[in-house]
């Protein structure tokens, strides 16, 4: 039998040998971190400095404001930024309210049964389906079933149903980092289920809902597969309707029925051609493209960050 010196030597080896394989893993995954991030670092750069050799000296005020052309020293990108500058409103206005509101429900209303489980799996599961799911999906139902047509509502609906999975995870995962106590503490006041959702839980919860939304956009905003089945032109030389019009109801909504290409679609045009030049435009296009997607994250950071502090 041992003795209890022997014992807690044991002991007292086994714990410091434990702690160091703690700590050689703790460096080891630290290590490994650090070569992933300044890889993809490199690669995000090598990407960025390519498109910006390529096309930083194509892009200047003429490429905003000039239609496509068959000639590439006088193409441009107004049709394709205005395109995706309405598909984007339209998929916000969809996608944000809807997420929001099923992922409160989920979260604060819905009752914990296999039902909910089951709608809950399937609400994971969509957010990695891949975007050409949609695409088909909206081809059957809003083009060929419902006969929308191909057209901005269609592309704003199919990019809504893309994103709406990120949005409501997002507003789950937000109002799960709520204390209790906080909903505790409203519904000791007297308030009812609405009321502390609405004055407490929402507010404090609006930053990683909001970050949630645009990263969602981020991704939307450089979709082309499902935007190329539901059938967005790659050739357009005129812009739809005006949202604003000089007459009452000052507003316009005859843009939605208008068809339409956006960026990633004119990109792929131009990759797809052999001349040089369009090659050049592509690249340009890209640049544009990317500090779009850079500008929507790091907004999204900043407005988390900020909205963090006035919490505080």
């Amino acid at each position: 039998m041992a003795s209890p010196l022997s014992s807690s030597r044991f002991d007292g080896y086994s714990e410091a040998s434990l702690l160091r394989r703690a700590k050689w893993s703790d460096g080891v995954f630290a290590v490994v971190g650090v070569i992933v991030l300044v890889g993809s670092l490199l690669l995000l750069c090598a990407l960025i400095a390519d498109f910006m050799v390529d096309g930083a000296g194509r892009i200047d005020g003429d490429f905003f404001t000039n239609y496509p052309s068959r000639r590439p020293a006088s193409a441009g990108i107004l049709s394709a930024w205005v395109g995706t500058t309405l598909v984007m409103i339209v998929t916000a206005a969809l996608a944000v309210p809807m997420g929001v509101a099923a992922g409160v429900y989920l979260e604060e209303y819905a009752p914990k049964n296999w039902g909910t489980d089951f709608i809950e799996i399937n609400v994971t599961n969509l957010a990695g389906v891949p975007s050409i799911i949609y695409g088909l999906l909206a081809l059957g139902l809003f083009v060929q079933t419902m006969d929308l047509g191909q057209t901005i509502l269609v592309a704003g609906m199919t990019l809504a149903l893309l994103i709406l999975p990120i949005i409501i995870v997002a507003t789950r995962e937000s109002l799960r980092a709520i204390p209790q106590e906080i909903r505790e503490a409203s519904f000791g006041l007297g308030a009812d289920q609405w009321q502390t959702v609405s004055g407490y839980l929402l507010p404090a919860a609006r930053p990683g809902i909001l970050t949630g939304a645009i990263v969602g956009m981020s991704r939307a905003i450089g979709e082309t597969a499902p935007i190329i089945t539901i059938g967005a032109l790659t050739f357009i030389a005129f812009l739809p309707p005006s949202p604003v019009q000089e007459t009452f109801p000052f507003v316009n909504f005859d843009w939605l029925d208008s068809p339409f290409t956006v960026m990633p679609i004119q990109m792929f045009n131009w990759v797809s051609r052999p001349q040089a030049g369009f090659h050049i435009n592509a690249a340009a296009t890209g640049l544009i493209l990317l500090a779009m997607t850079l500008v929507m994250n790091g907004f999204a950071i900043w407005l988390r960050y900020r909205l963090r502090r006035q919490m505080r």
